[in-house]
């Protein structure tokens, strides 16, 4: 199966495990949100955690909770960054965000939902025994809290008040957490499952979460909002340093394909079985949504 048909065949099995994981929940509004936010994306974090661990000899069926969990965090971080107070979006994945279909409230509360069930979800046994369980748990925490994207959040709306531009070191740093730390998390997961060297894959994830960083601020400058789903030009609108801004689109085109040349040197060891990690870093830097 070549890497288009994996994504997708990926996404619709990922889909499928969360609307199950929702099943027989509180008939409530807020179960109807959750419902809503994990609808649809390219669930690129999900695939990443059963494409390495086929990689590694793991059956997607026994990563496949894994993959739900990472997507069901990614959902609830959107739901929250969608919120007035923070980016203040109308528009996610084409479709009205969270709190316009209901209200303010209820999207908090089904973004908190979805990160704990998030956690719920590798308590599966499927994934293995106790250890293999709670270093998954221990890995999404930091990936996912203060040490992580969270943090990355956090600087995101300091600089809005701090009054200068970021550098391109402190939006680096910041983008880390942001958008780079659930993506290693994605990476190295399958390396867990299967009890292997999570550091490869590390390397790999490292390179490939800034280009796609890097990817998202220029598709900010030059997308296509049908394509994208999203409202465009905010980060100009809103006077934000992004790697655009300060590269330059074509310097910061280059650097996104150099991360590329870097994420798949960093496949090396896995031979020709890392063919669909290679072409997921290449997918970052060309998609269009």
């Amino acid at each position: 199966m070549n890497f288009p048909e994996r994504l997708a065949a990926d996404a619709a099995l990922i889909e499928a495990h969360l609307q199950t994981a929702l099943l027989n929940r509180a008939d409530q509004p807020v179960t109807h949100a959750m419902r809503y936010a994990v609808r649809g994306g390219k669930r690129l974090r999900g695939f990443l955690v059963l494409e390495g661990a086929r990689m590694l000899g793991v059956p997607e069926s026994r990563a496949l909770p894994a993959a739900a969990a990472v997507e069901a965090l990614h959902a609830y971080s959107l739901v929250h960054d969608d919120l007035p107070c923070m980016d203040d979006d109308d528009l996610r994945r084409g479709q009205p965000t969270v709190h316009k279909t209901w209200d303010e409230a209820t999207a908090v509360l089904a973004g908190d939902a979805l990160q704990t069930l998030a956690f719920e979800l590798l308590t599966d046994p499927a994934l293995g025994g106790a250890d293999v369980r709670v270093a998954l748990v221990a890995a999404l925490s930091r990936a996912s809290g203060i040490d992580g994207m969270v943090l990355g959040q956090a600087l995101d709306i300091a600089a809005e008040t701090a009054g200068r531009p970021l550098t391109l070191d402190e939006i680096t740093a910041l983008q880390a957490g942001k958008t780079g730390a659930l993506i290693r998390f994605a990476a190295e997961a399958g390396a867990l499952i299967a009890g292997a060297d999570p550091m490869p894959l590390r390397r790999y994830a490292t390179a490939l979460g800034l280009a796609f960083q890097i990817a998202d601020d220029i598709l900010d400058v030059t997308g296509d909002a049908a394509k994208t789903g999203k409202r465009l030009r905010k980060d100009a609108e809103a006077g934000k340093a992004t790697f655009v801004s300060l590269l330059g689109l074509e310097a910061a085109a280059q650097r996104s394909r150099d991360l590329v040349v870097e994420a798949e040197v960093a496949l090396a060891p896995y031979g020709e079985r890392a063919a669909n990690l290679r072409s997921a870093a290449r997918f970052v830097v060309e998609r269009q949504s």
